[in-house]
């Protein structure tokens, strides 16, 4: 039976391809979402996606996947990564492998953008490569999945 990866998505990462593109990229949220389903399908995993402007739906996500001792869980908050304890703690909760995603490089913008508390708990970041960052997070659990 595949495993599971929930790939969590923040606030205003619903409007991908519209906002801000030539920070974000012109791949649509539903765009990277495939990618990640095809992703997952060639490394035999099953993928739960969900994007939620709402902490609170967030954390309920991240206590799902613990719950259900999911594979791993890819996350990209958006600006709750500067600013989410809830988040941090509910990650640190499931004790789950994360890797910590990023479209545009965090550190290359606004100073109060570096700061990630995502980091903490993270086993990697991948930052700037667009939607592509997505597939080497979930290639990154593969292969830790394979490890003996």
């Amino acid at each position: 039976m595949a495993k599971t990866v929930y790939v969590l998505n923040g606030p205003n990462l619903n409007l991908l391809g519209t906002r801000e593109p030539d920070t974000y990229g012109r791949a649509t949220l539903k765009d990277v979402e495939k990618l990640c389903r095809e992703a997952a399908r060639r490394h035999a995993l099953k993928v739960k996606f969900l994007q939620s402007n709402h902490e609170g739906e967030i954390v309920d996500s991240i206590h799902a996947a613990g719950a259900e001792q999911a594979a791993g869980i890819v996350i990209n908050a958006g600006a709750y990564t500067h600013t989410s304890i809830a988040i941090l703690d509910a990650l640190n909760a499931a004790e789950l492998p994360v890797i910590e995603v990023h479209l545009s490089n965090i550190h290359r913008r606004e100073p109060f953008r570096h700061h990630s508390y995502i980091s903490q708990v993270a086993i990697g970041m991948i930052a700037g490569l667009g939607s592509q960052g997505y597939l080497f997070a979930l290639q990154a659990l593969a292969r830790r999945l394979a490890a003996p």
